[in-house]
């Protein structure tokens, strides 16, 4: 039987952001830009779609008087990717 999977990261780049953010503390959204390959429009509405579902938070700030937001996962976020990697292992079977 083939689980759900999550629709929320069920898109790459989604996906990308929160494989991202599981494995440091926080990343600022010029590293999360660089890594994905995004573009800051595209990033910016990923993020805001995982923030609204309290799949990761955002602090926004300034430094050196320029405009800094930092994303981290938080543990509804961390239970979903696990969720998710867990429902995946199913299709391929290594489960």
């Amino acid at each position: 039987m083939f689980k759900d999977l999550d629709p929320l990261l069920h898109s790459q780049l989604r996906l990308a952001i929160m494989s991202l953010l599981i494995s440091v503390k926080e990343a600022e959204f010029a590293y999360l830009k660089e890594k994905t390959g995004a573009s800051a429009g595209n990033l910016s509405v990923q993020i805001t779609k995982l923030s609204e579902a309290d799949y990761i938070s955002v602090a926004k700030s300034f430094r050196d008087n320029y405009p800094l937001t930092t994303c981290k996962i938080t543990p509804k976020g961390i239970q979903a990717f696990e969720k998710y990697v867990e429902s995946i292992k199913s299709y391929l079977g290594t489960k």
